[in-house]
């Protein structure tokens, strides 16, 4: 086996938490790819897909809507990308504790859905920013309900053997959906030309379609791989980091330095106009870029569960600080197109890799806790890096920022391996 794999009895912190016993089903082969599509995987994975649709119908016309027809500047999307992500990541936190204090997952989910489906088409009405800023906020708080438990209810609903690759496939249906949603929204603005808040409406549709699919396939997991409920008396409001191991806070660490110069994709599509795309080609710039990342996430978790997810997320960094450098250098319209699909590689490497580390660290019992503190510290630390990114694009030049970016993720990527052990 390969030492990077990180089998889960071995990335448990042994002093707090028993190492898990050999039994036959951990003895067993893992399951084949095709076996993974059904039930939670294969549903989740639609509704993510529905999701997507809808948001990034809205996602990438936002910068242009933001500082064209309401004239808003870089510093204040800066500061709508950042606070509708770090609020989003906090609300992760609480809803990972809730979920594992009830052990249901199910509903949490569908809450979180159910409110984005409901706010989101609200900025066809935005005439002004600050309104913007509100609803994207609200909206926010539906992922932050959902993201934590469902990432808990994906690693339950199969054996950790293919956790990668479920987690994979999830992501890859996610993409899926962020390739078909620009698309209806370029088709829309060819039917309604220039009119961007039709648009932003048409996305209640799929929306409360996903929601529908919760409701009626989605399952609370059930299965040998799902905790037993804990005892009320020890279940406590918020599940510290010494509760996780050693390891996992090491971990976090540097997923916040990397998150640091992770800033909001609102920055590549601003930067992608200046570079010369048209408008009513921003939401093909965008589909292209997802179905880069279609392709890489599943061969990503793939990657995760052969290689090893550490292994996995420094490529990742690494190509990511090299796209950073590109859009710093950037001159022609070409250069975007070229490096948006570059970019989706990065995805494909981290997130699945990402997931699995944190499922590998947790004790199985917190795990909803452990997949909220990851959520929660990414997203705080996104709102500083998009706030950060703003006022340097601002100040100094887009040039600046990204290869700010750039500095940070390699800075990340030689710092993983000291503090994140092989085993």
């Amino acid at each position: 086996m390969n030492p990077d794999a990180l089998p889960h009895s071995r990335t448990r912190d042994s002093s707090r938490v028993p190492l898990t016993p050999m039994t036959d089903q951990t003895r067993a082969a893992p399951r084949p790819q095709g076996s993974l599509l059904r039930g939670n995987v294969l549903w989740l994975s639609v509704v993510s897909f529905l999701n997507d649709a809808a948001s990034e119908m809205i996602y990438p016309l936002l910068p242009i809507f933001l500082t064209v027809t309401l004239g808003a500047g870089a510093g204040f999307l800066g500061v709508i990308e950042g606070v509708a992500e770090a609020s989003s990541s906090l609300l992760k936190l609480g809803s990972g504790v809730l979920a594992d204090r009830s052990g249901r997952r199910k509903a949490l989910v569908a809450w979180g859905y159910g409110v984005a489906a409901v706010m989101r088409p609200l900025i066809a009405v935005a005439a002004a920013p600050w309104q913007v800023l509100a609803i994207r906020f609200s909206e926010r708080l539906g992922k932050g309900l959902r993201s934590a438990p469902r990432d808990a209810m994906l690693t339950e609903s199969v054996p950790e053997e293919v956790r990668g690759a479920a987690f994979g496939i999830h992501r890859a249906a996610d993409h899926a959906g962020a390739v078909v949603g620009p698309l209806m929204a370029s088709a829309l603005l060819l039917l309604l030309p220039g009119r961007m808040r039709e648009v932003f409406a048409f996305a209640l549709i799929p929306g409360l379609i996903t929601l529908a699919v919760v409701l009626l396939k989605v399952r609370d997991p059930r299965g040998p791989e799902v905790p037993a409920p804990r005892p009320a008396e020890t279940r406590p409001a918020l599940v510290p980091f010494s509760a996780l191991g050693r390891t996992f806070p090491r971990y976090l660490g540097v997923l916040v330095l990397f998150a640091l110069g992770n800033s909001s994709d609102a920055f590549l599509l601003l930067r992608a106009r200046d570079l010369g795309v048209a408008v009513a080609l921003i939401p093909l710039l965008w589909a292209a870029l997802h179905l880069s990342k279609v392709v890489w996430s599943v061969i990503g978790g793939r990657m995760s569960d052969r290689a090893g997810p550490r292994r996995t997320i420094i490529a990742g960094w690494l190509v990511y600080a090299a796209v950073y450098a590109g859009f710093a250098a950037a001159s022609a319209e070409w250069h975007a197109w070229a490096l948006f699909v570059v970019y989706g590689l990065f995805f494909g490497l981290t997130e699945a890799p990402e997931k699995s580390l944190v499922a590998a660290f947790a004790p199985a019992e917190l795990r909803g806790s452990a997949f909220g503190w990851y959520h929660a510290v990414i997203g705080v630390s996104a709102l500083l890096s998009s706030i950060l990114f703003g006022v340097l694009w601002e100040t100094f030049g887009a040039a600046t920022a990204f290869l700010a970016g750039a500095g940070l993720a390699l800075a990340a990527a030689v710092l993983l391996p000291l503090a994140v052990p092989r085993r």
